[in-house]
This record gives structure tokens, C-alpha cells and sequence, in this order.
């Protein structure tokens, strides 16, 4: 089965337009570097919590949104490959595109596909 890196982080709501546009040129990115597919999500009805919840886990200020997206890897190796690549690729330099979001409250992991339907 495939592998997954999933990623939940809170974006100023006023950067909408600039994170879909940081996401397509990643998205593009990704997918030349050998991921299958990816998916951003924008926050519509994420509720707040009191113990857990995606807000709270992300440190949700007032005015953001949370983002919830994942990528898709043929396997954990073209993963590690793939990701590898990435960081080392000048399209992402922070200089030339900075990630329109706190990236200290990123948070993201690699997970094993056990079921698609």
C-alpha cells in the first residue's frame, strides 16, 4: 500500500490566496519528485475543543484557519527520496517562497496506508 505525510497547520486567514498559490507551485513539486497525489484542505467546520482538537493541537489564533492536507507516496522509500529532494530544491528557499503560515506550529507525520475504499 502507498504512505501518506499528513500535515495540520493554522494560516492567517488573510493569506488564503498566498497559501493555494505556495500549494499548487508544492503540489507541483512533490508530484515531479515522485509523490502520487496532493490534497489541501481548507478549514470549514473545525470545532474547538476542550482537551484535543485541531485548533488547539495547532495553537489557532482569532484570525486563522486551519489547513489540513496530505501527500501521497507510492511507498515510504520514494517518500524518504521525494522528501529528500524537496528539501534541497531552490523553489523552496525561503527567500523565494516563504510559507505563508507559522511553520513552528506545523504539525505532520508519515503513516502507513492500512485501507483505501
Amino acid at each position: 500500500m502507498s504512505y501518506v505525510d499528513g500535515f495540520v497547520a493554522a494560516v492567517p486567514t488573510a493569506n488564503k490566496q498566498a497559501y493555494l498559490d505556495h500549494s499548487k507551485m508544492a503540489a507541483g513539486v512533490f508530484k515531479e519528485l515522485g509523490a502520487l497525489s496532493v490534497v489541501e484542505c481548507w478549514g470549514d467546520d473545525v470545532p474547538d475543543g476542550k482537551l484535543t482538537s485541531f485548533p488547539i493541537a495547532v495553537q489557532k489564533k482569532d484570525d486563522e484557519t486551519v489547513v489540513f492536507s496530505w501527500i501521497v507516496w507510492p511507498s515510504r522509500a520514494a517518500r524518504n527520496e521525494g522528501m529528500k529532494a524537496v528539501m534541497s530544491d531552490p523553489r523552496f528557499a525561503p527567500d523565494k517562497n516563504p510559507m505563508p503560515f507559522d511553520g513552528k506550529r506545523l504539525i505532520y507525520g508519515g503513516f502507513d496506508m492500512i485501507l483505501e475504499q
